[in-house]
């Protein structure tokens, strides 16, 4: 039995091949047009198909080859807003516009897995916005002066503009790996201290700063409001991270903007002297030149609340009375085995050595396994999983491309049975409202498996292999899952490239090579034909243990990745 195409709805704003759902439709008709819109998640230019149906009850009924009909274009987004510690619904102050600032690394060093979480975290964020039909202009900074930076450099022997220009590429090249897509605007502290030496002015000009021999200081005596965002009273608070106690500060919170020069450190030039910005000062100066001092969503790590956007709000606001930012968004920390991630402990892990071992898109999928503000913990069952789980969904849809491959789209019927499409809809409206209900991405992936489950079904199964459409709601269900895995940033270039992919991770960390596993494979299979069935399964499960799981069928015996026995095994253990 066929559903009408009203039941089948496009999820995402992808232009996608030509798949037409309908029965009892009595008109059916595409045409393009092209229009201004928001930018996409692909790589399509700015052309839409609509199509206009006509239902057999009557019924009129149109939805937009973007996939946001007028329900989808009405989807709320509920976010918790750090400030007010509670969820609320996100209303943009400008319609149809959002400005959000996330702040970026301090370059001197690889990025770690903490980093790479902030990042995937507001990159899925980014999308969904875009989604929902938001332009956003995304801005997410670069700090390359900073103590930090100068201690490295000072090590290395390296000028540290330099070298924290060095470790901004390899950043580049970690959230490429990790699918994050590049913001509207990156500012560098080294190119904005025109705006910087500006800001300091206005906030002594406010009088909510002192002078002390060069340096600059904020006066949180001042700002009446300050710890509003943490919850911190003034007399709890502490100088902060950062910055050194010094007793020439009036109180023991006030924290630098402006530090004169030391020798053999950069400097630039400002009416207190030679010297360098504070570490707070810098966001809340780049953050006004590129989206004023009132925008929508400003976010980081949970470490960041205090005292890093306590002071920029502190700082933004006695630099103009008006500054205002609605929504504070901070994602959890990340743990190492139940323990926090510290190099002291030597449970450090940076992005490069987790994707040496590991595809990088099983670390982003780990990473939106957990909701965002939750802690989340790193260990090798989970990342083992993660990449387990990611191999079983593109092997699911790599073989129904190769099946849809193999069939003349022009013969596909208009319509698809109820069961595929209420599966379909059942997945989108989970996914709409988990992520529509402040980004609970756990629970949009775990919606995806109905959807794989059907798919591998109709793939393999007797029954599924007889249906009737089966050509057409496999090519719907790939459709509808490809577009959800594009939301969370997780369509790879090829399916086959990623699979290939993974298994070279899997061998890397069983420590063997594609010949050596083929290698055990002949002896396995010589050890069946020779009836020595125990020397057969020593193979099986000696490989097992390491990660390489043996698969029979028809055609011979092949082998794919698996989570290695113990870690199984550590996993039904787990309360």
């Amino acid at each position: 039995m066929a559903t009408l195409l009203k039941c089948y709805k496009p999820l995402l704003p992808f232009q996608i091949r030509k798949i037409p759902i309908a029965a009892s439709v009595e008109s059916f008709r595409y045409y393009s047009r092209s229009r201004p819109r928001a930018r996409c998640l692909s790589t399509i230019g700015n052309s839409k198909s609509t199509v206009n149906i006509k239902v057999s009850n009557g019924a009129a009924a149109s939805v937009d080859g973007d996939g946001t009909d007028t329900e989808l274009r009405k989807q709320q987004l509920w976010l918790h807003n750090t400030m007010s510690k509670q969820k609320e619904l996100f209303i943009a102050k400008v319609p149809g516009k959002v400005g959000m600032y996330v702040c970026g690394v301090t370059a001197y060093d690889f990025s770690h897995i903490g980093h790479a979480r902030v990042y995937v975290c507001f990159d899925v964020l980014y999308r969904y916005l875009n989604y929902l039909g938001y332009e956003v202009n995304y801005v997410r900074n670069f700090t390359d002066v900073d103590d930090k930076i100068i201690a490295r450099a000072n090590e290395l022997r390296e000028d540290p503009i330099k070298l924290s220009r060095r470790f901004c590429q390899e950043f580049h090249q970690d959230m490429t790996y990790l699918h994050c897509l590049p913001p509207s605007v990156e500012p560098r502290v080294s190119d904005h201290m025109p705006h910087i030496i500006n800001m300091i002015q206005q906030i002594l000009d406010n009088d909510c700063a002192y002078r002390i021999d060069g340096d600059v200081y904020f006066s949180v005596e001042k700002f009446p409001e300050y710890g509003k965002l943490s919850g911190r009273k003034l007399e709890d608070n502490r100088a902060g991270e950062r910055v050194a106690v010094d007793t020439r500060k009036k109180h023991p919170a006030d924290f630098a903007l402006w530090k004169s020069a030391k020798e053999g450190e950069p400097f630039w030039e400002s009416p207190w002297g030679p010297g360098r910005p504070g570490w707070h000062i810098e966001c809340s100066a780049m953050s006004a030149a590129y989206l004023g001092y009132s925008f929508d969503i400003h976010g980081g790590g949970m470490d960041l609340v205090f005292p890093h956007h306590e002071n920029e709000i502190a700082q933004s606001c006695a630099a103009c009375r008006k500054s205002n930012i609605t929504y504070w968004i901070h994602n959890g920390f990340v743990n190492i085995d139940s323990e926090k991630m510290s190099k002291s402990l030597g449970n450090f892990f940076t992005i490069r050595q987790v994707i040496d071992l590991y595809h990088p898109l099983a670390l982003r999928l780990f990473l939106i396994g957990t909701h965002y503000r939750s802690p989340i913990n790193y260990t090798i069952v989970q990342i083992e999983s993660a990449s387990d789980r990611l191999f079983y969904i593109y092997q699911a849809l790599y073989d129904c491309q190769i099946l849809l491959s193999q069939h003349d789209e022009a013969s596909w019927k208009d319509s698809i049975p109820a069961e595929t499409a209420c599966c379909i809809n059942k997945f989108q409206d989970e996914v709409l409202a988990s992520m529509s209900d402040d980004l609970h991405t756990p629970v949009a992936l775990a919606a995806m498996s109905d959807p794989l489950k059907l798919i591998n079904d109709l793939l393999h199964t007797r029954k599924g292999k007889k249906q009737a459409l089966r050509i057409e709601s496999l090519a719907a269900l790939e459709n509808t899952i490809r577009n959800v895995l594009k939301m969370l940033g997780l369509v790879p270039d090829s399916y086959s490239e990623a699979l290939h992919e993974l298994r070279e991770k899997a061998l890397k960390r069983a420590k063997l090579t594609d010949d050596q596993v083929h290698q055990k494979i002949t002896e396995r299979d010589t050890a069946r034909k020779n009836k020595e069935y125990d020397r057969s399964d020593v193979i099986r499960k000696d490989l097992a243990a390491v990660g390489i799981a043996l698969m029979d069928c028809p055609e011979g015996t092949t082998w794919r990745p698996a989570i290695p026995l113990a870690l199984q095994e550590e996993q039904v253990a787990a309360p």
